[in-house]
């Protein structure tokens, strides 16, 4: 079964706390954020051992493996952003389709040894990324191209709570991110 594309605008997760996950991005500050990825990271590698990494809770909702696979590209592409705003004034991020890509790399098909290296690997270079901001950095703007802006700050705390909430979805220990 497909699964259905997430329409919503999370934007919204920078203001107050997400009430499926408890995350309140609005309470953390951003320079936590490396720390935070980096326990995350070691989080997501112990979903991919468990024996059910590959099993759907249902069959319209991902798969471990799936959500892994997701946060790795997710680390992915935001390393790419993190990298433009730095480096450009104000910069229109390109599209991401997460959900194309999803079954384009036939996530619940990868092997998740191979997946949680390489989500180390990404979380570990953006959170690398993230650790060189300082002073008014923290006030770049990026945006994307359906008009959400960010500044590198917002755009931390949006970051963590993706892969934060994904923990939660699959039901594994938040990594230690404060929740309500």
């Amino acid at each position: 079964m497909t699964i259905p594309p997430d329409t919503k605008n999370w934007t919204w997760v920078v203001e107050r706390a997400c009430p499926e996950c408890g995350f309140d991005a609005s309470t953390l500050d951003a320079r936590r954020v490396p720390d935070l990825l980096r326990a995350a990271s070691a989080a997501w590698a112990d979903v991919l051992h468990r024996a059910d990494v590959r099993t759907r809770p249902r069959p319209d909702v991902w798969s471990p493996l799936e959500y892994a696979c997701h946060v790795r590209d997710v680390c992915r592409v935001y390393d790419e952003r993190l990298r433009l705003i730095l480096d450009e004034d104000d910069p229109l991020f390109l599209n991401w389709d997460q959900d194309a890509t999803a079954v384009e790399d036939r996530y619940a098909e990868q092997d998740p040894g191979a997946v949680a290296v390489e989500l180390a690997d990404w979380a570990e270079r953006l959170a690398a990324r993230f650790d060189t901001v300082d002073g008014d950095a923290w006030t770049r703007t990026g945006r994307r191209s359906d008009g959400a802006a960010f500044t590198v700050d917002t755009f931390a705390r949006y970051f963590i709570h993706d892969v934060v909430h994904h923990l939660s979805d699959v039901g594994a220990d938040q990594a230690g991110v404060p929740t309500r």
